[in-house]
């Protein structure tokens, strides 16, 4: 059950208008849009909407989808994985497992040893840049 409970009103006073369409609405942004696109700095990606730790910095690649990808979850209790049968096709979409934020959708197309690509809205996410060298 999520930690975070609050209203839709609440949620809008706390996030951009896309973001909230995204996380709360379960909306993409469009593709190679992104501030997390082509970033590659050193740190942790964290719910936008409740700071809770979803990707490493060291698991993302260039999927060259236009969104940011990652190959693992920060940890095993990062994210909830949904059946998603939504535009005529069955995917996985993939929601924060502490406030049920929609972040994307994972694939199973992405470089081993795990063959997952995490397919993630910009917007769903918040950056905390690594402080070790």
């Amino acid at each position: 059950m999520p930690k975070f409970n609050k209203s839709n009103d609440e949620w809008k006073q706390d996030l951009s208008d896309l973001s909230f369409k995204v996380t709360r609405e379960g909306a993409t942004e469009r593709p190679f849009s992104g501030q997390y696109n082509n970033f590659y700095e050193r740190g942790v990606f964290e719910c936008i909407c409740c700071g809770n730790k979803l990707f490493d910095s060291s698991r993302k690649f260039d999927s060259g989808t236009g969104w940011p990808s990652f190959d693992n979850p920060f940890s095993s209790t990062s994210l909830e994985e949904i059946e998603d049968n939504s535009h005529g096709m069955t995917r996985v979409e993939v929601r924060c497992s502490n406030c049920n934020a929609h972040l994307g959708h994972v694939f199973d197309d992405g470089p081993a040893p795990t063959n997952k690509r995490y397919c993630i809205n910009s917007v769903s996410l918040n950056f905390i840049e690594s402080t070790n060298e």
